[in-house]
């Protein structure tokens, strides 16, 4: 059920339903994306479920900086070099995939033993997840197979039902999802 922005400040409601196991939508770097608390197993099961997505291929993770990724990257495995040319990609639309701590849950890695993560150069998720305090799990707002929603309307139009909150906001001047490539191998999963 979708709850309507109150005159409460929506980045305090956003965090609100965060912590009451919501499914929110925001605007990231270029396209919607639905969130969730990323250690609520039931919330990223409801989220990949809305998605029509696997639990196998793993989620991405967005943070306002790296010190929020830090619980979930085994960074003992990340040469220096490598770690230093993430950290020159970001904040920004680009995606890491990176060995993740062995106590990362699976609802995050899916059949992987790494994770994906991003530190968002978006005004709007940066506030958000230094306001919640950690990361957030980030996925296109859309149903796998279809087009990722760009403006709150069109995730009202196709999602409302089943999300919990659309945060006000616009996307950002990317006109791609973010490129995802592995930080050990430079391999590119995803191109922008």
């Amino acid at each position: 059920m979708l709850h309507r922005v109150s005159k409460m400040n929506p980045i305090a409601e956003a965090v609100k339903q965060l912590q009451r196991g919501h499914v929110i939508a925001y605007a990231t770097e270029a396209v919607f994306g639905l969130g969730c608390d990323p250690d609520d197993e039931l919330a990223v099961q409801r989220l990949l479920r809305i998605k029509q997505r696997p639990v196998e291929k793993g989620v991405i993770l967005i943070a306002a900086d790296w010190s929020q990724l830090l619980p979930y990257v085994d960074i003992t495995l990340v040469p220096d070099e490598k770690l230093d040319q993430a950290f020159a990609s970001w904040p920004g639309p680009f995606t890491w995939v990176m060995p993740a701590k062995s106590t990362t849950p699976r609802w995050l890695t899916g059949r992987f033993t790494s994770i994906a993560v991003r530190v968002s150069a978006h005004p709007q998720v940066r506030e958000l997840c230094q306001a919640w305090g950690k990361p957030l799990v980030s996925t296109s707002a859309n149903l796998s197979g279809e087009a990722p929603c760009r403006t709150r309307q069109e995730v009202a139009l196709h999602l409302a039902d089943r999300v919990d909150f659309i945060l006000p906001g616009e996307v950002g001047g990317a006109s791609n999802p973010s490129q995802i490539r592995d930080v050990l191998t430079g391999e590119l999963l995803r191109p922008a």
